[in-house]
């Protein structure tokens, strides 16, 4: 889980900071027509920039949402939830730092975003590595798959022989 979340940190912050010099505002690059581009936006608020003139309560939901993963991450035995906790914490990390460290200032950041999906919305790699694991989430809660032990108990079955 925490090898996985530092990946999807390092990879977003680099592309972030990779964006931000290399991409001016409003410039857009080609990378598969119709499809995606490159431009350089900051947002101040959520997904399709909802709530900009709350971005402090983004701060803290990002810093509660770390705080849950690492807590529940402690009972974790289950390698698809190591990827489902890894890309969530990840993700959850670099846009907690974007928003404690990027201008405008302390708590009050824009997330940096660069990927735009056919005009439909921009994001960057933690929004991928956020998705990612929220859809394989579902999947792993709809299937049952528990996340670790039971009050501690493993996963060894109480019933005998012959039961």
């Amino acid at each position: 889980m925490l090898v996985l979340a530092a990946l999807v940190l390092l990879g977003d912050q680099s592309s972030k900071s990779w964006a931000t010099s290399a991409l001016s505002d409003g410039e857009r690059i080609t990378v598969i027509p119709r499809l995606i581009q490159l431009r350089l936006l900051f947002n101040p608020g959520a997904a399709f920039s909802i709530g900009a003139g709350a971005t402090w309560v983004f701060t803290l939901a990002a810093a509660a949402a770390v705080a849950g993963i690492l807590y529940a991450g402690r009972r974790l035995r289950s390698p698809a939830w190591a990827v489902v906790l890894g890309a969530l914490l990840g993700g959850a990390i670099s846009h907690l730092l974007d928003r404690l460290f990027r201008p405008p200032g302390f708590a009050q950041g824009h997330v940096v975003d660069f990927i735009d999906y056919g005009g439909l919305f921009v994001g960057n790699v933690a929004d991928i590595a956020l998705t990612g694991g929220c859809a394989l989430l579902m999947l792993l809660s709809l299937h049952g798959v528990p996340l670790g032990d039971v009050a501690g108990k493993g996963h060894s079955s109480s019933r005998g022989p012959g039961s």
